[in-house]
């Protein structure tokens, strides 16, 4: 998801594009002027490195130790890594109602700013619970609850802001930047997750009340971080109606103004014809578009096999083999550590021979990858050796992974409605991983069905299988 000065000028005072005489062959990058590119990627990179801090506290490792303190069950761990994905189907939802706002920035406040927020009752539920107020079973019950009602805004807000980034960052860019991006955040879990660790472990009042100071300080952390994406340069879905760049983009206080609309109302059709000429039927008919079809039908296959077994893997450390918490936030820094190292490489590799054959490959070892876990126990040798090592593996190859699978969606997805691709992809690989988080916690509850092992190595099998459709699949660009 390298540290990144962000420029602090005042808010950027943009020309409405000159659309009387448009060139011939037109990029949705080649309006905005590269300065502002520039300023608007340092933005976005900013917001990444605190979007990362938001992250750790309200989910991952941290979240997941707060649920084995209050003694949850592995149906509890199933539901808390389903509701993110199940929660998906809304974003097409949230694309429809994004296409019709004026703003991408101010539709973000509204979505991902209320829901960030929202984490503040944990907070309060946490202190309620110090002072006998408030019991385990029903401090989890709100966790779950904050859980599916700040994804639920997420997921509103999610393929707009996927669209937002498209339309900023220059398709010959995407990789590198992606890179560069993911590098500085995974930078700050490498050193924030040990020190969150570390708070939560050691609080004089228990982990409980260690966490939950430091939710209080990733909340406020993502806070800041929407306020850096006011340096962004934002785009009014509505401006030409979709029909030309899908987005055109506006100054954050001067708007275009009642002269220039009307303009824009005559002219966007002769516009959108010299930059886009019409196609057929077929490719603007998101299910007639057969690439885009075997993207999806590998994206939620995929998505499926790997939640069989992703959301318990650090159930398996801390409640299977009993290892402190600070012990797997070490573990996830290695894992950090390693993203963060191979990120630029990745980027740079997908920008030369494409994101397909490293899906492809990379995939085939993230596959295998659950069948390491066989074995593995509370040994000196495998703590301090085999566990940190499968982290490291396991950071060097999802980086890869996440990279190329943004990446290709992004190629994949045309410039017109390209918001409504992104939600339906996240809706149908939503749904899929809530599926797959669903039947692997219930099989990990039954022991005598093998419980956590048996789930590792049925998970290895179906992202193996899972793989299979990207041999039919076609990258935009590519040969």
């Amino acid at each position: 998801m390298d540290s990144v000065q962000i420029e602090t000028t005042a808010p950027l005072t943009l020309e409405f594009p000159q659309i009387a005489s448009p060139p011939t062959s037109i990029s949705p990058n080649s309006r905005i002027p590269k300065d502002t590119i520039r300023t608007s990627l340092k933005a976005s990179t900013a917001d990444s490195v605190l979007a990362s801090v938001y992250s750790l506290g309200t989910g991952g490792i941290l979240l997941s130790n707060l649920l084995v303190e209050l003694g949850a069950s592995p149906v509890v761990f199933g539901m808390l890594s389903s509701i993110p994905m199940l929660v998906n189907l809304i974003q097409p939802l949230g694309a429809y109602l994004s296409e019709r706002s004026t703003s991408r920035f101010q539709y973000s406040l509204r979505t991902h700013g209320i829901g960030r927020l929202l984490w503040l009752i944990l907070v309060i539920g946490i202190a309620s619970a110090s002072l006998g107020v408030v019991d385990a079973h029903q401090l989890v019950i709100l966790t779950l609850l904050i859980v599916l009602l700040s994804n639920l805004l997420g997921g509103l807000g999610t393929a707009s802001w996927l669209s937002w980034v498209a339309m900023i960052v220059p398709r010959q860019l995407r990789g590198r930047f992606f890179g560069t991006r993911n590098s500085a955040a995974n930078l700050t879990t490498l050193v924030c997750v040990p020190m969150a660790g570390l708070v939560v472990s050691h609080w004089y009042g228990g982990s409980v009340q260690g966490y939950g100071i430091v939710l209080l300080v990733s909340v406020v952390f993502g806070i800041m971080g929407l306020g850096c994406q006011y340096f962004q340069v934002d785009m009014n879905p509505r401006c030409l109606g979709l029909q030309a760049t899908q987005n055109t983009y506006y100054g954050k206080l001067t708007q275009p103004s009642e002269i220039q609309s009307e303009v824009v109302k005559e002219e966007s059709s002769e516009v959108a014809q010299s930059i886009h000429p019409p196609q057929d039927q077929s490719t603007n008919s998101i299910w007639k578009n057969s690439n885009f079809l075997i993207f999806l039908l590998y994206f939620s296959f995929w998505a499926l096999a790997v939640n069989l077994s992703s959301p318990f893997f650090n159930l398996y450390m801390l409640d299977t083999l009993d290892l402190d918490v600070s012990y797997v936030t070490i573990y996830n820094s290695f894992q950090a550590a390693a993203t963060l190292l191979m990120l630029i490489l990745w980027g740079r590799l997908a920008d030369k021979i494409g994101n397909r054959p490293i899906l492809i490959c990379i995939g085939i070892l993230v596959g295998v990858t659950p069948l390491l876990w066989l074995g593995i126990g509370a040994n000196h040798l495998d703590i301090w050796l085999w566990l940190p090592l499968l982290h490291i593996l396991a950071g060097g190859t999802w980086a890869a992974i996440d990279l190329c699978s943004n990446n290709i969606q992004l190629a994949i997805a045309p410039t017109k409605n390209q918001s409504i691709y992104f939600a339906i992809a996240a809706a149908a690989a939503g749904v899929s991983g809530a599926l797959g988080t669903t039947i692997g916690s219930f099989i990990a509850q039954f022991a005598q069905s093998g419980g956590l092992l048996s789930l590792f190595v049925l998970s290895a099998l179906f992202r193996l299988v899972a793989l299979v459709p990207l041999m039919f699949l076609q990258e935009p660009g590519r040969g």
